[in-house]
């Protein structure tokens, strides 16, 4: 399990577009939002992408970049971005399941079809959120178990401006007895 104020797992995958995302070497003055999704086979994830899309310069404006990842290969990952007409989200493709474990995320099995007519991969991971600071540490983590119900990136964008405006700790980082 991923603990606040904890150094999250590595993350370096290829991006749509060329170039590498990597995690450990973004940079940020605030953080990085990455959004784990599930594939193109997900007609959710494409309008939940759509969202992000449209407020990635206001995370900018708040020192904060934005990364979606799947554990789709580049191909699907290509479609993706076209078909939410990414200008501004970068794509991250090719995450080993292994991997999206590490970051507490479900691994699913393919049921076929989806209702858009694509087919689901064998495995793949279910939908996760994170805010993650720039040392590297969890500030915000949320996970699925399937497509539904998924945090609101507006509401995101309104924690950010609290957390900036009084400091605001990440919370949730205690491990000792109850």
């Amino acid at each position: 399990m991923l603990l606040p104020r904890q150094k999250t797992p590595n993350l370096t995958l290829p991006l749509v577009g060329g170039g590498t995302f990597d995690l450990a070497s973004e940079g940020s003055e605030r953080g990085t939002v990455v959004c784990f999704y599930r594939g193109l086979h997900c007609p959710i994830c494409a309008t939940y992408l759509k969202e992000l899309e449209k407020l990635v310069e206001a995370f900018a404006e708040r020192g904060v970049t934005c990364v979606a990842v799947s554990s789709d290969g580049e191909a699907r990952a290509k479609d993706m971005a076209e078909k939410i007409e990414a200008t501004g989200l970068r794509i991250a493709y090719d995450l080993p399941l292994t991997v999206a474990k590490e970051w507490g995320l479900y691994i699913s099995t393919s049921r076929g079809k989806t209702s858009i007519g694509i087919e689901e991969p064998a495995l793949f991971s279910e939908p996760g959120l994170f805010m993650v600071s720039p040392d590297q540490s969890l500030y915000y983590g949320s996970v699925q178990t399937m497509p539904f119900v998924r945090p609101h990136f507006s509401e995101l964008l309104g924690a950010l401006d609290f957390a900036i405006k009084n400091n605001y700790p990440a919370r949730g980082e205690y491990t000792g007895a109850v």
